[in-house]
């Protein structure tokens, strides 16, 4: 079996600098860093797709060269083991989950909270495990089939996953989804909850960044929210609102939706809870975003929204084409 290891930067990849800070060094020094890869029944290639760097700055340019690389290698391979900074993390897998649909084989994302050099680091556990899923099954039907991030004993959908903490180690959470697996004595695969190919495999990768989210906050006034939703130049404009989709009805805020709508920008209303998701008619409060015709995000994640959205407006769908798309459930992505 192979497998092809990808390092893009981040924590798992730095060394501390003269200076004090931490700075991405060599990939090959990374490998010497986890001699028991050598243990391992398969044959570990490596790609490094650009300079090392930290995922902060990333730009959804990344992400097409990301899966430009492994869509030309997808043949070559049985799985895909990404190392990758946690900050942006969940947004790029959740991309890739879109732009590689039904890839039919482990596109699994994996880092760490502490450099690998260090003695305390989580970095080899997370690198170890990650290759060991990939692996199970075999190379003409693997077990895992989808794009997930594996973190401190858990695998889960990347697209219904996002960062939960800056310090502890299980830093990743699914919190509308159960996990896929979970890493113990031994590797346990809930394979009820993985995802399966709807149809053929589809590389469609171009993506479209004019997306803008507005939070709600109390003190949101009408000129910040009209600059975000009017004046910025988005074709959708994601409306993080509270609770289960709730937003204020403060007859301005109807005023810029209809206007938006006018103009021709998709709204999306997306809780800012991570754990529930967006049920527009179940309170007063919420009545302002059913009469303007704002989309639903369901129970997805908010890395989850703005990935697809921009997946879809890189596609050329707006108005009902965006609509149909965005509703549907592409890959695994929404169960609301």
């Amino acid at each position: 079996m192979k497998l092809l290891l990808i390092y893009t930067g981040g924590t798992i990849g730095m060394v501390q600098s003269p200076e004090g800070d931490l700075q991405p060094f060599d990939f090959a020094q990374v490998l010497g860093h986890v001699p028991e890869l050598a243990r391992l029944s398969v044959t570990l290639d490596t790609w490094q797709p650009w300079a090392p760097m930290d995922s902060s700055e990333l730009h959804p340019s990344h992400w097409e060269i990301l899966a430009a690389g492994i869509h030309a290698r997808r043949e070559a391979y049985a799985g895909f083991v990404v190392l990758h900074g946690t900050d942006t993390m969940a947004y790029t897998a959740s991309a890739l989950s879109f732009m590689l649909q039904n890839f039919g084989k482990p596109i699994l994302f994996t880092g760490s909270q502490l450099p690998i050099g260090v003695m305390r680091s989580d970095a080899r556990e997370n690198l170890i495990t990650a290759l060991e899923l990939a692996m199970q099954g075999t190379k003409d039907q693997p077990l895992i089939q989808e794009v997930a991030i594996y973190f401190e004993n858990q695998l889960l959908r990347a697209n219904r996953a996002y960062k939960r903490s800056s310090q502890a180690f299980s830093a990743f959470e699914s919190p509308n989804y159960p996990p896929l697996a979970e890493a113990g004595v031994l590797l346990h695969v809930n394979q009820s909850n993985l995802w399966r190919p709807t149809g053929p495999f589809t590389y469609v990768p171009k993506i479209a960044t004019r997306v803008g989210v507005l939070r709600f906050f109390p003190g949101l006034d009408q000129a910040f929210a009209r600059s975000i939703c009017l004046e910025s130049g988005r074709d959708v404009v994601i409306l993080h609102s509270f609770g289960s989709g709730n937003a204020p009805n403060w007859p301005w805020l109807s005023a810029i939706l209809e206007e938006g709508q006018d103009r021709g920008v998709l709204f999306i209303n997306a809780s800012q809870c991570p754990m529930g998701g967006v049920s527009q008619p179940a309170y007063a409060a919420s009545r302002t975003m059913r009469l303007a015709g704002v989309l639903s995000a369901g129970d997805m994640t908010i890395e989850a929204v703005l990935t697809k959205s921009m997946w879809l407006l890189g596609q050329g769908k707006q108005g009902q084409a965006f609509r149909k798309g965005f509703e549907a459930n592409i890959a695994g992505e929404r169960s609301l």
